[in-house]
């Protein structure tokens, strides 16, 4: 701060600002390089609908999906690989069997609207049991193209 005695008979007191300035870009400068430019999130595999007007495509043998059925009357659900029923004892031992030499290990779950989610989630837990690392669930939305 400086203090002048002037002609005006009053003291003048004024605040130098030069170095708040360049304290102030300093930190501007730092804070940007600190700052990333490009943030990161969890790395996440998301289901595309397939495109408008377009047939689905073939079915092939690559593709499992273990789905699970409501019976009629409420009674325990059935189980089915690609379309093929089996006991909910022999699932996990089916699984480990098909992804015994696959590199790829990926498989799809589709259940019923009217099962409990506990259902979907047992199913879930025989992809684990067969050392699936991929495991994606199929909803109404993405069957219908939405």
């Amino acid at each position: 701060m400086g203090m002048g005695t002037g002609s005006s008979g009053g003291s003048v007191s004024e605040i130098n600002v030069t170095p708040l300035i360049d304290v102030l870009l300093v930190l501007l400068i730092i804070f940007m390089v600190i700052v990333p430019t490009t943030p990161r999130g969890l790395e996440a595999l998301v289901p595309q609908p397939p495109k408008q007007n377009q047939p689905p495509p073939p079915e092939n043998d690559r593709t499992i999906v273990l789905q699970v059925t409501s019976r009629p009357g409420g009674g325990a659900p059935g189980w089915k690989i690609n379309d093929k029923d089996f006991a909910k004892g022999d699932i996990t031992a089916e699984l480990t069997e098909i992804f015994a030499t696959r590199q790829e290990k990926v498989m799809f779950v589709k259940g019923d609207k009217d099962l409990d989610f506990s259902s979907v989630a047992e199913a879930i837990g025989f992809g684990h049991g067969a050392d699936v690392t991929n495991i994606g669930i199929i909803t109404p939305q993405v069957e219908a193209g939405h």
